[in-house]
């Protein structure tokens, strides 16, 4: 099939694949954080991702080795009911996958598969994602961000730090301040901190190739913050990324409100991704109030 490998074939994700499945994830504007060639891109090792194309529908199966397969919701117009049965089945005849699953499925794929018996499903909430307005992450107005404003304050007032865009001057210096985050956080001894930290190298080492937008806090010469992220559709932002010196009060939120002021004040809203069920980030995003939550399912085949 043009453009890409047709199912059942797959292949895994390269760099020069972006334009192809970046075309079908724009036609659907997802509003998932997962569904960005970014995302799947810089993960592809950690989930084993591999795509194929079925007519119009992109589809992604994760074949992590020593873990079951299983696929993400297929990308591309309703319906897809037929589809999703025909992926579920594929799993169990030719994967030998006793319960086929499709996970992280949104509410317009839930919406489309209500009247097929033969599935089942269960809301994943630590998969949600937290989305924001845009005006509210860069305001932070009123008594709810009160303590936010003062963190902000206090990091202003101590440190003589300079904003810039994360390009070619400065990405190195991005990379050098992960691994001293990740020395300090021991991301060896944790394979999700150690998934994570693979993630981001490939980000920044394939940087201007992903077409990302990014910020960073400069103090006394060396990179203490970085983000970045890009459109996830029309009207929402997402950050795939935000590191900052945990020393340093204040400059987690102060890279927040700098980067959303910079880069996305023209853009409605944010989506600052799930927090995984870790108690403390839940803690920290529920700080900033969202807007809404995105909600996200786990599909698998019944019959």
């Amino acid at each position: 099939m043009a453009g890409g490998p047709g199912f059942p074939d797959f292949r895994a994700l390269r760099l020069d694949d972006r334009d192809v499945i970046s075309r079908h994830l724009r036609s659907y504007q997802p509003e998932t954080s997962e569904l960005t060639f970014t995302n799947l891109f810089i993960w592809r090792a950690h989930y084993g991702w591999l795509w194929s194309l079925d007519g119009s529908h992109f589809i992604l199966l994760s074949s992590r080795p020593g873990a079951e397969p299983y696929f993400l919701p297929p990308v591309g117009p309703p319906s897809r009911a037929g589809l999703s049965l025909k992926l579920l089945r594929w799993l169990r005849e030719e994967r030998s996958v006793n319960r086929p699953r499709i996970e992280r499925a949104d509410g317009r794929l839930m919406a489309e598969l209500a009247s097929v018996a033969s599935l089942r499903s269960e809301p994943t909430r630590d998969q949600y994602d937290y989305l924001y307005r845009t005006e509210n992450l860069i305001s932070l107005a009123g008594s709810r961000y009160h303590a936010k404003r003062n963190h902000i304050s206090r990091f202003s007032q101590a440190a003589d730090a300079k904003y810039a865009s994360v390009g070619e001057s400065n990405i190195a210096m991005c990379a050098e301040f992960q691994d001293r985050w990740c020395e300090k956080r021991r991301c060896a001894e944790d394979l999700s901190l150690l998934g994570e930290w693979e993630s981001v190298k490939e980000a920044l080492a394939n940087y201007p190739g992903l077409g990302l937008t990014g910020g960073a806090f400069l103090i006394e010469g060396r990179v203490e913050a970085f983000t970045f992220g890009e459109l996830l559709n029309a009207e929402t932002a997402v950050v795939h990324v935000e590191k900052a010196n945990p020393e340093i009060p204040g400059l987690y939120a102060a890279i927040n409100q700098r980067f959303c002021r910079e880069h996305w004040s023209r853009t409605p809203f944010v989506n600052r991704e799930q927090d995984l069920g870790e108690p403390g980030l839940r803690k920290a995003k529920l700080s900033y109030h969202p807007f809404r939550l995105v909600e996200k399912y786990r599909i698998w085949l019944a019959e």
